[in-house]
């Protein structure tokens, strides 16, 4: 096809997009928030950033070392549907629309501070548009690395039409028709809606904008859109899983309440003693300080090939555990210490003597233990005191990748010789075709430290898991 007709069906695609919205804000149960000439029902908070209204549209302009800026309703809103058109014009800039969101006016030392969910615009390289950010508060919620394939959407220069359906604990968000964010999250029930001009402290980026229009909300007689099915949903609701989740073919790996599913390594049984499952978690406790602990190692009771596996973890000072996959657990390879597999490393990096060994730092958080460190920046870390989130994700093709807190930390080939090289360079070297086993249990490792994991999930990749 000539280029010319490429671009012709695409305009023609975007003019439809924007008539049928149009045509559904002017149904019954759409109010508008803005009414293109004022900004009347705003009002501007926390830095000294500009709005003003321009040709139908609400611009927000940059000001040097104004602080992170809002334009929000004068009123609240619970369950809504919103919807709006964004246009940013350069990869330099940022922005964001608060939703359910505060004030506090003692915040940043009196200069008042914003808190509350935000749904993310970023123009830049990292493409995180339409993922949600927890504005001046819990940092990134739903970061878009977890849905790649939405990562394209948002475009600069041009108006993006967004979705974003709060309702109940659930948000999700669209950009352009595309499903881009799923979460899941008890913390905010109400709160108002804002436009940000986020803070920029180089006079260069001074004068950049923002544009916002059309924009629309319903707060009844919710119509939900499809979303797109298997993307990844962050589920703050401790071991729980969505319909949508379910749909998609997650299920959970703990229940919560019971140690079914799981035994002990090399047993037919759950440890009598070492581990508990209480207070909706499971937890491996301090005994001897030693890998292998006192209850040892729990595996899973099915063996799995292919899979996207989701957990929490949370870690007290000095703590070392793991999350182990394709572990086998035949006789020839039966360990003294912890059952022989991969694993995704649990350590407290700063307290953790094992932080320092091995190569490269491979034996820190989220690596791939002793054989590839993981490339984590420390704010995506979350401290003593809170949990965790890891992910691991092994495809039928055999390529796998580390997550952690949403962001993916490595990734490599299972069983390519660049894998076999790492191995013939590791503690590993001394067993057989380690790593590449075609199925595995799960393992929770016992290395003698107070550890606890909840929200176990996993969905599989290609065909279903097998008995051993």
């Amino acid at each position: 096809m000539k280029k010319h007709s490429i671009l012709t069906l695409a305009a023609l695609a975007i003019t439809t997009l924007g008539l049928a919205q149009g045509v559904q804000q002017q149904q019954p149960g759409w109010t508008s928030l803005f009414d293109g000439k004022t900004l009347n029902g705003w009002h501007k908070l926390a830095g000294t950033a500009d709005f003003q209204v321009e040709s139908g549209a609400i611009v927000g302009s940059t000001i040097t070392n104004s602080g992170n800026t809002f334009l929000v309703t004068d009123k609240e809103y619970s369950n809504f549907t919103l919807e709006m058109d964004v246009k940013i014009m350069d990869t330099t800039s940022n922005s964001g629309v608060q939703l359910r969101s505060h004030f506090d006016p003692a915040g940043h030392d009196g200069k008042g501070l914003v808190y509350g969910t935000q749904f993310e615009i970023d123009p830049s390289s990292r493409k995180w548009s339409g993922g949600i950010y927890d504005e001046g508060r819990r940092d990134w919620l739903y970061p878009t690395s977890l849905n790649p394939k939405a990562q394209i959407a948002f475009k600069v220069g041009v108006y993006n039409h967004i979705r974003i359906e709060c309702i109940g604990n659930e948000t999700k968000t669209w950009i352009n028709g595309i499903s881009v964010a799923y979460l899941v999250d008890t913390v905010d029930s109400k709160g108002f809606i804002g436009l940000q001009v986020h803070a920029v402290s180089n006079p260069d980026f001074a004068g950049e904008k923002v544009y916002f229009k059309n924009i629309h909300i319903k707060t009844s007689h919710f119509q939900r859109k499809p979303f797109f099915p298997g993307i990844y949903v962050v589920d703050n609701i401790t071991n729980h899983l969505t319909e949508y989740e379910k749909t998609s073919g997650w299920k959970l790996l703990f229940d919560g309440k019971t140690s079914k599913g799981w035994v002990g390594a090399y047993k037919d049984k759950f440890p009598d003693t070492g581990w508990t499952v209480e207070n909706g978690l499971i937890s491996v406790h301090e005994l001897t300080g030693k890998e292998g602990g006192t209850g040892g190692d729990v595996v899973t009771t099915d063996l799995y090939k292919a899979f996207d596996l989701s957990f929490e973890f949370f870690l007290t000072p000095g703590a070392n555990s793991g999350v182990k996959y394709f572990v086998r657990l035949s006789p020839e390879e039966k360990n003294s210490g912890s059952a022989i597999g991969l694993e995704y490393q649990i350590l407290d990096d700063s307290l953790h003597p094992d932080a320092k060994l091995g190569r490269n730092g491979d034996r820190t958080l989220a690596s791939l233990y002793d054989l590839i460190p993981a490339n984590k920046q420390k704010r995506f870390i979350h401290p003593m005191g809170q949990w965790n989130t890891g992910r691991i994700i092994v495809y039928p093709n055999n390529h796998v990748e580390h997550y952690l807190n949403g962001i993916k930390v490595l990734e490599y080939e299972r069983g390519s010789q660049a894998f076999k090289d790492l191995v013939a360079i590791s503690k590993y070297k001394i067993w057989h075709e380690f790593g590449e086993a075609p199925q595995g249990h799960l393992l929770l490792q016992d290395h003698g430290n107070n550890v606890s994991f909840r929200s176990i999930k996993i969905r599989i990749l290609g065909s279903g898991p097998a008995k051993p």
